[in-house]
């Protein structure tokens, strides 16, 4: 009954999505590198994809093998893709949703790209999730989510090489509401069901904002979406 309860528990922090391919653009735009979060695929972030490449950006929404490897390993793998799939000469913007936000963290802080535009971070566990914390040592958690799932942990010590400190344009959006009543109970303070709102911020940030969503649909929501893309564009996020 208590595993049951538990694998129950674990499958609703990160619902899992089918890999899709993502959409190929014929535009000048600059480039906006999306990454999904764990245990996610692309196909979770198309909304959001197809939002910004109607403004004329050079949409890249990326799938990569979240669940089978850490955090250090995934940014070889990731930027692999990256240097096959963008050039030089235009500018390249960075959007991480959930654990996908500490992938772009890991990648700024190891390759450097010297033609790095904005960084968006949506909902991200940048000091861990209490979520993570309740759930490491239970094996659906451990199965389905894998190594870098350990590393979604609130004690963020181990991992402060990985990332560096913030010398870029970086906008985080927050959410406070919640789907999810058992996680909320674990989280204090403010939270989207998953991670706590002072959790998402970072020494260095440029904005940060908090929206009425929830951490499972931030993606697909319209005030993430406009936020996204009015900091791309501006700099900073609207209040």
């Amino acid at each position: 009954m208590i595993r049951k309860f538990f694998s129950i528990l674990t499958c609703n922090l990160f619902l899992v999505s089918n890999t899709v391919q993502a959409s190929e653009l014929k535009n000048d735009g600059d480039y906006v590198m999306i990454l999904h979060g764990i245990a996610r695929s692309n196909k979770h972030m198309q909304k959001l994809a197809t939002y910004l490449q109607k403004d004329g950006f050079d949409v890249i929404n990326l799938s990569y093998p979240s669940t089978t490897h850490t955090i250090e390993d995934l940014t070889e793998i990731i930027n692999k893709e990256i240097s096959q799939k963008t050039t030089k000469d235009k500018r390249i913007h960075f959007i991480g949703y959930s654990m996908g936000g500490l992938m772009v963290r890991a990648l700024i802080h190891k390759y450097n790209y010297k033609n790095l535009g904005r960084v968006v971070q949506l909902a991200p566990p940048n000091q861990g999730s209490e979520v993570a914390d309740f759930v490491k040592n239970f094996w659906p958690y451990k199965k389905i989510f894998g190594p870098a799932g350990q590393q979604l942990i609130t004690d963020q010590s181990a991992l402060k090489h990985l990332f560096g400190e913030v010398n870029y344009e970086l906008g985080i959006i927050a959410g406070n509401a919640t789907i999810d009543p058992i996680s909320s109970v674990i989280i204090p303070g403010e939270n989207d069901g998953k991670v706590a709102v002072e959790r998402t911020k970072l020494e260095g940030m440029k904005d940060h904002v908090v929206v009425s969503a929830s951490h499972t649909f931030f993606p697909s929501n319209k005030e993430v979406q406009n936020q996204t893309l009015y900091f791309l564009k501006n700099g900073n996020f609207k209040h």
